[in-house]
C-alpha cells in the first residue's frame, strides 16, 4: 500500500464540523493530520506527494462501524487472526477506517475462545493496510429471549456482572460496548457496572417498556442497538424501546440504513425524530458481505443471502450485507442529510461514544489521518487509514 507520509490531498472539498472548505487541502505526516485549509494558504513551496482531486470530491473523516460481525467470508466468531485481518483489510473499500469486532450469542466456551483470540490480535496493533479495530462489541448473551432475532435462543442467559467481569479480564479490557436487555434480572446491575468501568451499555434485543428504558438510562445506559430491530416497538399507549430511542436525549441510536431492516420512510422518521446529533450508522454485517448470493454461517446457523437480504430458514433477518457507504448514500437520498450530518453519524458520534474522539472522528490537526474521499457520484475513491492509502478506486475488488 502507498505510504501517506508527506502526502497532500489538494483542490477538493474538505468537510469539517464547521462546514465545507471549498478548494481545500489536507496535509498528512507520520499518520497524522498536520494541517488543512484553503488552497491559497497551503501547498505553495511545500514538498510531498501531492494528490490533486476532483473539485467536486469531498474529503471526510474515516467512518467507524461499531457494529459489524464480519465481511468477505470472515467472522469475528471464527476466532482466528486470519479472519480478523481479512475483515480489517476489506473495510477501507467502503470508507470504514475503524470498527468494533462484534460477537454473537454463543456458548461461554465459544465466547471465551473468541474474546481471547480477538484480544490478542488487537494487542498486535492495527493491521498495515487495514482498518483499526478499536475493541469488541459484545452482542449477547445477555438478551431477551422474546427479542432474540437471529441470536441463538439456547445460549441466551440473564445479564451477569460476574460473567462480564470474567470476560473483560480474559480479553484485557477490550470490550468497549455491550448490548443487553435491561429488563432481564441483573440488567440494571450490569449497566451500573459498565458505566463505572467506562464501557458503553446499549439497550438491544430487549422487550423493555418505556419506563424500564428510563430506569436503564438512569442506571447509565447511553446507547440503543439497531433501532426498530430486536426490540419492543412503538405503541401509542406504550412507547417501548423505539419511543425511548426517539425521545431520550441521553441515548445514541444505531441505525442500519439498508432499506431492509427499516424502510426508507422509517429511516426518514428516525432521522427526523433523533437527528444527526444522536444517530450512528452501522452495518451489522455478516460474513457474506462482499460475496455472492448463497448459504453462509452465522453463529452456527444457516443464513441464506439473496438480493440485499440475509435470512435464517424461518425468514428472520440475520444481520446484513450492507456496505457502510451505501447506507450513507441511502440516508442522503431519503432524509436529505448534509455532509456535516453524515460526519456526525458515521465518525464523530461513534468516536465520542467510545472515548476516542481525541484522535478520531473529525478532521483536525493532530488526529489520525483516517480520511475518505467521496466522489461526485457518492462513490468512495480513496481511503487513508492512519495516513496510509488503503484503498484507491480501480485498484480494489470485493466490495469496491
Amino acid at each position: 500500500m502507498d505510504r501517506g507520509d508527506g502526502l497532500i490531498l489538494t483542490q477538493t472539498g474538505v468537510v469539517t464540523e464547521d462546514g465545507v472548505i471549498e478548494n481545500g487541502y489536507i496535509r498528512v505526516e507520520g499518520g497524522k493530520i498536520v494541517s488543512y485549509g484553503e488552497m491559497a494558504d497551503s501547498v505553495a513551496n511545500q514538498s510531498g506527494n501531492v494528490i490533486p482531486l476532483h473539485p467536486n470530491c469531498r474529503v471526510l473523516p474515516g467512518m467507524i462501524d461499531i457494529h459489524i460481525h464480519g465481511a468477505d467470508g470472515a467472522d469475528t466468531m471464527d476466532a482466528t487472526f486470519k479472519s480478523m485481518e481479512r475483515i480489517a483489510k476489506v473495510l477501507p473499500r467502503e470508507g470504514t477506517t475503524s470498527f468494533l469486532a462484534t460477537t454473537i450469542t454463543q456458548s461461554p466456551e465459544a465466547l471465551n475462545r473468541t474474546l481471547s483470540v480477538v484480544s490478542e490480535w488487537i494487542g498486535e496493533g492495527p493491521v498495515s493496510g487495514g482498518a483499526e479495530c478499536l475493541g469488541i462489541h459484545l452482542e449477547g448473551p445477555f438478551l431477551s429471549p422474546r427479542r432474540a432475532g437471529a441470536q441463538p435462543l439456547e445460549h441466551i442467559r440473564p445479564p451477569s456482572t460476574d460473567q462480564f467481569r470474567r470476560w473483560q479480564t480474559l480479553c484485557n479490557g477490550h470490550i468497549r460496548l455491550v448490548t443487553l436487555a435491561p429488563e432481564e434480572p441483573g440488567g440494571l446491575e450490569l449497566i451500573r457496572y459498565l458505566k463505572n468501568t467506562g464501557v458503553v451499555a446499549s439497550i438491544g434485543h430487549s422487550d423493555a417498556t418505556y419506563a424500564q428504558v428510563v430506569e436503564a438510562v438512569q442506571a447509565g445506559a447511553t446507547h440503543v442497538t439497531h433501532l426498530y430491530n430486536g426490540m419492543r416497538g412503538f405503541h401509542h399507549r406504550e412507547p417501548g424501546v423505539v419511543g425511548a430511542a426517539w425521545l431520550r436525549k441521553e441515548l445514541l441510536v444505531e441505525v442500519i440504513a439498508d432499506g431492509v431492516h427499516s424502510t426508507d420512510d422509517s429511516l426518514r422518521l428516525a432521522y427526523n425524530q433523533i437527528g444527526s446529533e444522536r444517530m450512528i450508522l452501522i452495518t451489522d454485517a455478516m460474513r457474506a458481505k462482499c460475496l455472492q448470493e448463497g448459504v453462509y454461517d452465522l453463529g452456527g446457523q444457516r443464513v441464506t443471502v439473496k438480493g440485499r437480504e440475509a435470512r435464517l430458514a424461518d425468514g428472520t433477518l440475520a444481520g446484513s450485507i450492507l456496505r457502510l457507504a451505501d447506507g450513507v448514500n441511502r440516508m442522503r437520498r431519503v432524509a436529505g442529510c448534509g455532509w456535516e450530518d453524515l460526519i456526525r453519524m458515521t465518525a464523530a458520534n461513534p468516536a465520542r461514544a467510545l472515548g476516542v474522539d481525541d484522535r478520531k472522528g473529525t478532521i483536525a490537526v493532530g488526529k489520525d489521518a483516517d480520511l475518505v474521499v467521496w466522489g461526485p457520484e457518492g462513490e468512495i475513491t480513496l481511503t487513508l487509514c492512519r495516513g496510509q492509502i488503503t484503498y484507491r478506486k480501480g485498484r480494489g475488488n470485493g466490495c469496491a
